[in-house]
């Protein structure tokens, strides 16, 4: 059991295995059909976005300043990068699923140009939410993070200017995440 649980890719594809058998299984009370996967996979990413923003602005970045300066790198240079790399591909991801869904659905433009019916413009706020932290995540905070993690060179100089942007763009999303999960939660569309 501990080799199985010691292997990440091991488990993730058994749970995508049992992920579809549930699918199938269910199929006839919840049809199996591209917008419910698109739908799961959308969540999927969600959780893994959302979460990994909460882990930094609630775990890694306030914990950091007390952890002793010799076991910085162990953070720095082996879990921040690897939290990055999800951080950012969930959010890509993310934000393909949610718009994808929304196109299969043919309410993208009314949601996005707020000219929708019911519960289409509180979707539409949700998406364009979004938008805004996807992009923060793609041209503020990962380009910052880079030079802070030596990922890339920069001067010391570059180092401390970078980390108050990554710092307010990172919270800046954490503050729209509220906001957009009610959006997204509370719009009910398919």
């Amino acid at each position: 059991m501990a080799k199985f649980f010691g292997n990440l890719h091991l488990v993730l594809v058994v749970g995508l295995v049992a992920a579809i058998a549930v699918m199938i299984h269910f199929s006839a009370s919840a049809p199996l059909d591209v917008n419910s996967v698109f739908h799961w996979l959308h969540v999927f990413f969600g959780i893994l976005w959302i979460g990994l923003l909460y882990y930094l602005n609630f775990v890694q970045v306030p914990t950091m300043p007390s952890v002793p300066a010799e076991l910085k790198k162990g953070v720095t240079g082996y879990i921040a990068p690897k939290v990055f790399f999800f951080f950012r591909y969930g959010a890509l991801l993310t934000l393909i699923t949610g718009l994808a869904i929304a196109g299969q659905n043919h309410y993208l433009v009314p949601a996005l140009t707020f000219q929708g019916e019911g519960n289409v413009n509180l979707i539409g706020l949700g998406m364009w939410l979004a938008i805004i932290m996807a992009f923060n995540v793609w041209v503020i905070i990962w380009p910052a993070q880079k030079k802070i993690l030596g990922l890339i060179e920069a001067t010391d100089a570059e180092k401390a200017a970078a980390a108050p942007r990554a710092l307010a763009a990172s919270r800046t999303n954490l503050l729209l995440s509220l906001p957009m999960l009610y959006a997204m939660a509370s719009a009910n569309l398919s």
